[in-house]
């Protein structure tokens, strides 16, 4: 079963960065809401307690007046909920729509429009209801991971791959940046993808892959690295793969990155159908 964790507010406001690329969702999903394989999801908002093993609570309190918070505590809701659908086994792997919070939002810091950690909570939350401790997170967006480094920097059991601009790997190999140049094609990256993330992961033996997975790579967005709309539903086909074999297909697909609402129309609910096959 593929969970589809999508709020009616994500429809309704022009987001931070990403804008209003959502305004014709879930509708936009079409029939992949008619499979049997799928359900739609309207996630709660993550508990705060939750939150403060994450964040620190001045920055909390900063948070806490922002006009986007609440779509931020529902898009982290939504992450938490799908991890537990999957530990649970209700669900197989999930689509998580994401606004206000990502890849950008560290323990006391945040911007980029994400202002939540969405991995972090749900991390804690597996380990702490059902001991499952290493996991990978492969982070596609056009830029770089930061706010996802910070938390897990000194957890040597969560792998982090951030495809971006530069090239390092850390000394015990868990932190990894790749470089996949400020114009590339759909080949030359998902080649980079299983040169560098896969290998690592089947080796990593994972409880779950996350994926921060941005659009903000394709022509014409804001983040343009030269990327067509075709190339995202290859890349999350490339990634399932990987899952089946390496975690029993446990993977949660986190939208990020790209405001073209044109592209988020197309490839969701392609991605939708990909995961709920």
């Amino acid at each position: 079963m593929t969970g589809i964790f999508f709020h009616p507010l994500m429809a309704q406001g022009d987001w931070p960065i990403i804008g209003n690329k959502f305004r014709e969702f879930p509708d936009a999903l079409g029939t992949v809401l008619e499979l049997p394989t799928v359900t739609l999801v309207t996630p709660e908002q993550v508990p705060e307690d939750l939150l403060l093993k994450i964040h620190t609570p001045s920055f909390l309190r900063r948070e806490q007046d922002t006009w986007y918070y609440e779509g931020a505590l529902r898009t982290v809701g939504g992450c938490v909920a799908a991890a537990q659908g999957i530990a649970e086994g209700h669900l197989n792997n999930a689509l998580v729509f994401s606004v206000a919070a990502g890849h950008h939002a560290g323990p006391d810091s945040a911007w980029g429009g994400t202002y939540l950690s969405c991995t972090g909570p749900a991390v804690i939350y597996l380990r702490e209801h059902y001991g499952w401790q290493r996991f990978a997170i492969i982070d596609t967006d056009s830029h770089h991971g930061d706010g996802t480094r910070a938390v897990f920097e000194d957890d040597h059991d969560v792998l982090h791959c951030c495809f971006c601009d530069t090239e390092w790997v850390s000394e015990d190999k868990t932190k990894v940046d790749v470089d996949v140049g400020w114009r590339t094609s759909d080949q030359q990256y998902l080649q980079r993808v299983r040169e560098e993330f896969i290998p690592r992961v089947e080796g990593f033996h994972p409880h779950v892959i996350f994926h921060n997975f941005g659009h903000d790579t394709c022509q014409d967005d804001y983040g343009d690295r030269g990327l067509t709309p075709g190339f995202f539903p290859e890349l999350a086909r490339l990634i399932k793969d990987v899952a089946d074999q390496v975690c029993d297909g446990r993977y949660i697909v986190i939208t990020h990155g790209g405001a073209r609402a044109d592209v988020a129309q197309r490839i969701f609910p392609e991605i939708a159908r990909i995961l709920a096959s």
